[in-house]
């Protein structure tokens, strides 16, 4: 079965993702949605290094809840930002030390930190020991990278790497 349908969590998000995507439910929608959520992780199974396993998938939905929460207070935060001028900004890279391990949880981190507004990752360590990130204000390098380490990066190592050393 494994063979058949390599990532099935996948899958179904991918399935659910077209269907939101057409903005429609019709039976073609639906078929061509579950054909293109199989077929796509069927045909890239071979590039995926390591199998995912998400050991806790309510701290994933928190996780979730927390990253939707961060992008609409971002964007405020940033809309504030450009309509007070640049002069007010703080810009500054901050080194984040990583205790994550695996390549899936650490990229999942760096897109997060991307993906929320006025942060963006900038270079992780040939070590994958730390991730410099740019921020566009702030004050206090100390709290960013406490407030990253608690909200993303401690559930991400709960969510993927807890009991996989």
């Amino acid at each position: 079965m494994r063979r058949l349908l390599p990532h099935p969590l996948l899958s179904l998000t991918l399935a659910f993702l077209w269907l939101l995507l057409v903005n429609q439910l019709s039976a073609g929608h639906l078929v061509l949605g579950a054909l293109l959520g199989w077929l796509i992780p069927f045909a890239t199974s071979r590039f995926w290094p390591e199998q995912i396993r998400i050991r806790h998938p309510f701290t994933l939905l928190r996780y979730l809840v927390v990253f939707v929460i961060d992008i609409v207070r971002g964007s405020f935060h940033v809309a504030r930002l450009i309509l007070l001028g640049p002069a007010r900004l703080r810009p500054m890279f901050v080194t984040v030390p990583l205790a994550l391990k695996t390549d899936l949880a650490i990229s999942l981190l760096a897109n997060t930190i991307s993906l929320t507004p006025g942060t963006v990752s900038a270079r992780l360590s040939a070590d994958k020991q730390t991730l410099i990130v740019h921020t566009l204000d702030t004050d206090d390098a100390d709290a960013l990278v406490a407030e990253i380490k608690q909200r993303y990066e401690a559930p991400l190592k709960r969510i993927f790497e807890e009991g996989h050393e």
